[in-house]
């Protein structure tokens, strides 16, 4: 029997574990001596609602999946027809190759070839770390094509604390909320207020997020992320490094159970292909093709 996400690789160092899924290379479980730090799946299970996924060579949404680069007009498949968009990359639910396996790290390989809507060979790479620090992640991008391509990443990863995420509280140093339209497209900015504003840390309640955030604060280059439950001062913090401008946080619908918010890193928000809005071009490949590496980690509080 193969699980629905493939071979299952399992890394532990420091009373932190986490399981690596062939299947996009996801993220499906970390824990710190034994407390569940990410709302994952099972190995029986795919991934829902992203996940622990890699969100390359695109994160979040393309409206109509449709953009101009190069000279050319190009059109992606709508992975998420119901607002005619192309969702979350092209690697998501890919079959990864395992590089390397130790007690403490997995990295795996995917080679995204060029197809219609994205006419460029990209290799993607991922490095899984546990230390006593948690858990880091290294996502690198390489161009093969013989011209420049067009290039964001994300992460979809759910932080949990518990069972529950309405007493805990969040905070999220972004001072600049993006505005959507009713298909979730970028239609302008303002500074966050109400609802939005966890520029301070506060308890989440009953609070219906999918938000953009921006304008991040940052401490030596990072900026941090926090969900602690006020009780008992437990929690689990997320840090993205410079390339990350963005976060999307995302709770799940207010009806029954909601254990996890996903905080998603993003070097991009969504529609950049179309508004090149932090999109990087990786350059044509010489004897060595442009490469970016992006980082970000999770570790327990």
């Amino acid at each position: 029997m193969v699980f629905p996400s493939g071979e299952q690789y399992r890394i532990a160092a420091a009373g932190y574990a986490a399981v690596v899924t062939e299947s996009g290379a996801a993220l499906r479980a970390l824990a710190h001596h034994g407390r569940e730090l990410v709302d994952g799946f099972t190995e029986t299970e795919m991934s829902s609602g992203g996940r622990g996924q890699l969100l390359m060579p695109w994160p979040n949404r393309l409206r109509d999946g449709r953009y101009a680069f190069g000279g050319r007009e190009l059109q992606l498949g709508l992975t998420d027809p119901a607002r005619g968009n192309a969702s979350h990359g092209l690697a998501r639910w890919a079959a990864w190759t395992v590089e390397e396996h130790t007690d403490t790290s997995v990295s795996l390989v995917y080679r995204l070839m060029a197809q219609t809507g994205y006419p460029w060979t990209l290799d993607l790479h991922v490095l899984y770390d546990l230390s006593a620090d948690g858990l880091v992640v290294t996502q690198t991008a390489t161009n093969l094509a013989p011209e420049p391509a067009p290039y964001a990443s994300g992460a979809h990863p759910y932080l949990c604390v518990g069972d529950a995420i309405e007493d805990l509280h969040l905070h999220v140093p972004g001072h600049t909320r993006v505005l959507v339209d009713d298909r979730l497209t970028p239609i302008g900015t303002e500074p966050v207020s109400g609802t939005y504003n966890f520029t301070a840390p506060r308890r989440i309640g009953d609070a219906v997020l999918d938000c953009c955030l921006g304008d991040l604060d940052r401490e030596d280059g990072r900026t941090t992320v926090t969900l602690v439950d006020p009780r008992t001062q437990r929690g689990v913090a997320l840090w993205v490094d410079e390339r990350h401008r963005w976060l999307q946080v995302f709770t799940p619908p207010s009806e029954g159970a909601r254990p996890g918010i996903a905080v998603e890193p993003m070097t991009a928000p969504a529609n950049a292909f179309s508004s090149g809005t932090d999109l990087v071009t990786l350059a044509a490949a010489g004897s060595a093709g442009d490469e970016l590496s992006v980082s970000w980690g999770i570790h327990a509080l």
